[in-house]
């Protein structure tokens, strides 16, 4: 049957549903990640109405053993000073930060910081410093194709949001000069 509406649908936010082992563990982590209370909160559940950006964001616990197929949740931002910002905002609520700067990433160099959730899935935010790098053998594009003095001309294997220990680029050559590879300790920023 065809439709006959023309009506344009407009997206009001985006929905999340994640399952969590502790509900209210997962609450007081979406707190201090998001610096909002709940608008919902019931047994094994809870919603977060998020409106920067809009986001419907619901939290309903659940028994598993693993990770699921959740690769990781980020929010774009539009610049390094709006990364920098999140992750002070996410350190001074006592949350564990861990940077990836000039990093490449799905074809783009970007610099992101990371949080884990207690069910360890991750949230970065990032932004976007140069996009649609060409593909390499390896199947991504090395910092050297976009500016080797990026990464003082260190040669590292890359893939897509990755969080190997090999494949982080901390904030230290920038913002913190005592921050090692992989630290998931919370930092000052200077």
């Amino acid at each position: 049957m065809e439709s006959k509406s023309n009506t344009e649908v407009r997206a009001l936010k985006a929905h999340l549903a994640l399952n969590v082992r502790n509900v209210s563990e997962s609450i007081e982590f979406y707190k201090k990640m998001l610096g909002i209370e709940p608008s919902k909160v019931r047994a094994g559940y809870a919603k977060f109405d998020v409106q920067n950006p809009p986001l419907n964001l619901t939290l309903n616990q659940a028994a598993f053993h693993e990770r699921g197929a959740l690769s990781h949740l980020g929010i774009q931002v539009s610049s390094t000073d709006e990364v920098v910002a999140m992750r002070q905002k996410w350190v001074d609520a006592g949350l564990i930060t861990r940077d990836e700067m000039e990093t490449n990433c799905c074809y783009a160099i970007q610099d992101k910081t990371w949080t884990q959730d207690p069910d360890g899935n991750e949230r970065e935010v990032f932004v976007v410093l140069q996009d649609h790098l060409p593909e390499t053998s390896r199947g991504a594009a090395t910092a050297d194709d976009w500016h080797e003095s990026a990464t003082e001309g260190i040669a590292r294997e890359v893939s897509c949001c990755a969080t190997s220990a090999t494949e982080v680029e901390p904030l230290a050559r920038r913002h913190n000069a005592s921050r090692t590879d992989n630290d998931w300790r919370p930092v000052k920023v200077s």
